[in-house]
């Protein structure tokens, strides 16, 4: 496994050739490495272009993001990707963001231009893909209990939003973020019914036969709790949790307890990964997927 890297590793940068880069807090649980090197190793068999293309992982504090995106500009990191706790807060940190990320408010890749970064968010495309993949659910026309308010929730929910799910029931437990998440979507996916709740008091009408998305940082540690209790919901469809790493959180021993479908994030990982990638490489996102699924599948513990 890679070593986790800090800013003071970044303050002495010295490597040369083209590095790209994932920034969280916590960030020692991430597999975004040995995705993106397997991806990377693979096409420099054929294209020597990709040879000295080498990607890392640094544990960044949410206090530390402002000294840290400069310094990896200055540095000429060609891209980064950003999970907790950076999504949001680097959206008003970036020179510019794609049009296709500014209804989200969050961005999750960024990519080097000479006038700062320009901030991109793939995680709508990969959760599409992924919940395909592993689920066979369409978002088109789904009912969907998304949990959470933070950066991730936001890429989920204008994803359903804008492949016209047919109802959207959003769960936070701060009613502040939760109220500051529907206001962003107000402009969007007109006409489809939404709202929000508590998950510690789910509504008795939530419409039956939804996907359950954890969008939520619930589960990351081994004894965290469930983020809502699956038997207090009108029985879902599937459950689909963001979270791969550790592969069986609470919420999805639950699912398959009562019997439902379920999946954890690292279809989603590889999805958005590789259309990361494609973003610094050009090289089709349809290409890179194999070989960063077959890196994720040796890079977990069985679940």
């Amino acid at each position: 496994m890679d070593p986790v890297l800090t800013l003071r590793d970044l303050a002495a940068w010295s490597r040369p050739g083209v590095a790209l880069a994932v920034l969280g807090f916590p960030i020692g649980h991430s597999i975004s490495p040995a995705l993106h090197n397997a991806a990377l190793a693979d096409l420099a068999r054929t294209d020597p272009r990709f040879a000295d293309w080498k990607y890392f992982r640094f544990a960044i504090p949410a206090e530390e993001l402002p000294r840290a995106l400069p310094l990896l500009h200055a540095r000429h990191f060609r891209g980064l990707n950003l999970t907790v706790p950076h999504k949001v807060l680097a959206f008003g940190q970036v020179a510019a963001v794609a049009a296709a990320a500014r209804p989200v408010g969050a961005v999750n890749t960024l990519h080097w231009t000479e006038a700062g970064w320009h901030g991109h968010n793939t995680d709508g495309e990969g959760l599409a893909a992924a919940l395909g993949e592993t689920l066979g659910c369409d978002l088109a026309g789904a009912h969907v209990i998304l949990l959470g308010a933070g950066g991730a929730a936001r890429s989920a929910a204008v994803a359903c939003l804008g492949r016209r799910c047919a109802s959207l029931s959003l769960a936070n437990r701060t009613r502040a973020n939760l109220d500051a998440l529907l206001a962003v979507l107000a402009p969007l996916g007109h006409g489809i019914p939404r709202r929000g709740f508590d998950p510690a008091a789910p509504p008795a009408d939530l419409p039956a036969g939804a996907v359950v998305i954890n969008a939520t940082s619930a589960g990351l540690r081994a004894d965290d709790p469930a983020p809502i209790d699956l038997q207090r919901l009108p029985r879902p469809a599937s459950v689909y949790d963001m979270i791969y790493n550790p592969p069986r959180t609470a919420l999805l021993r639950q699912a398959e307890a009562l019997g439902l479908p379920c999946a954890n994030g690292l279809s989603m990982l590889v999805h958005q990964g590789a259309k990361a990638l494609e973003i610094w490489s050009g090289v089709p996102a349809a290409r890179l997927a194999p070989a960063m699924q077959a890196a994720a599948a040796r890079a977990l513990p069985p679940a």
